[in-house]
């Protein structure tokens, strides 16, 4: 019935009779208090709170299927929050595992002649990663802090040219100053390796700001997996097999570095030729940065040798500061990509 029947009617219901609203009236009341529509709007109650039971059995069926199917629901959940610790746990433990084989098909077809790695070259080679490891907690635990104490907001609302220059500067000159110090002055070189891990932690904090904690783990994860894989494939391949890549390493290094210096000289129009360097810098770094861990690792072994005869003195820290750079610059490439992928799927 329409708006303009309901206006003709109007005037007729106005007219009627008191009997006939009376019993009107009587009838309502009669037709809300049959079981009919009682029993319709008990079962519609039950089913909207699942808490409400009426005395029929369909309600009471309804009631319990609701009750299952929530607690269904909650346990699936439970399990689901329980079980992924353990899922990554296994998706990183598959990603070591296969890395490490691929990399060892490839690159270490012809292992070392020598009947292993002796003593002195594997104690030399586990206090560099102990170092190694103890510069990345100093960086992670900087970057923490400087993010909780307001200072990367300071940095990222300097002026950037003269923060840029400004923390290349002191990377450079701590760096230089670690290396420089004999290791027999241990008090001077480690403040100075500690003040450089701090400049470090100063470039990586804005990055670990903006980005998901899980997604740092993950990055995290997937950086020592593929160090970890590349490192054991240098610690077993031949006697500097691996030494010779240092001139094509660097040169690679050099186009990395041009490529993510691009966007500052090439005009945003050029979206194409942005995206082809912006390739450039992530996976080209990846692998230039991977061949400088192998190198690495080698390099490591070859002045373990040296040591022992007494060439050159033994110094895990000078040692670990170029493993610590390839492991910056990794991961820094690690959480780009796992970022980039996170905003496609949104």
């Amino acid at each position: 019935m329409g708006p303009a029947a309901l206006r003709r009617l109007a005037p007729q219901a106005a007219k009627a009779s008191p009997s006939t609203l009376m019993g009107m009236r009587a009838f309502h009341q009669s037709a809300v208090k049959n079981s009919f529509f009682t029993s319709r709007t008990t079962i519609t109650n039950a089913t909207k709170k699942s808490t409400t039971h009426s005395s029929t059995p369909a309600s009471s069926l309804l009631a319990r299927l609701a009750g299952a199917s929530r607690s269904y629901y909650q346990q699936t959940q439970q399990t689901v929050s329980q079980a992924s610790p353990l899922r990554k746990l296994l998706v990183g433990g598959a990603i070591f595992g296969g890395t490490l084989m691929a990399v060892n098909l490839v690159f270490n077809r012809e292992t070392r002649e020598d009947g292993g790695m002796p003593l002195y070259e594997r104690e030399y080679l586990n206090n560099t990663f102990l170092h190694t490891g103890l510069g990345i907690g100093i960086i992670a635990i900087t970057a923490r802090a400087m993010i909780q104490s307001g200072f990367v907001f300071r940095i990222m609302t300097a002026n950037p040219w003269a923060v840029g220059i400004g923390g290349l500067a002191l990377s450079f000159g701590t760096m230089i100053g670690t290396r420089s110090i004999d290791p027999d002055n241990y008090l001077p070189k480690y403040a100075l390796w500690t003040a450089f891990n701090a400049t470090q932690a100063a470039f990586i904090a804005p990055l670990m700001a903006f980005a998901p904690g899980a997604l740092l783990a993950r990055a995290g994860l997937y950086t020592v997996a593929m160090m970890g894989s590349i490192s054991i494939v240098g610690a077993t391949a031949k006697q500097e097999k691996y030494l010779y890549l240092g001139g094509p390493l660097l040169a690679g290094c050099a186009i990395v570095l041009a490529s993510g210096l691009a966007p500052l000289i090439i005009p945003a129009t050029a979206v194409r030729t942005l995206a082809f360097t912006e390739n450039m810098w992530l996976w080209g770094g990846l692998a230039v940065f991977g061949g400088f861990t192998l190198y690495d690792v080698q390099k490591v072994l070859h002045h373990a040798r040296l040591a022992e005869r007494g060439v050159i003195k033994r110094d895990p820290v000078n040692e670990s500061i170029s493993l610590e750079l390839d492991f910056l610059n990794i991961f820094i490439r690690m959480v780009q990509i796992l970022m980039m992928q996170q905003n496609r799927r949104k």
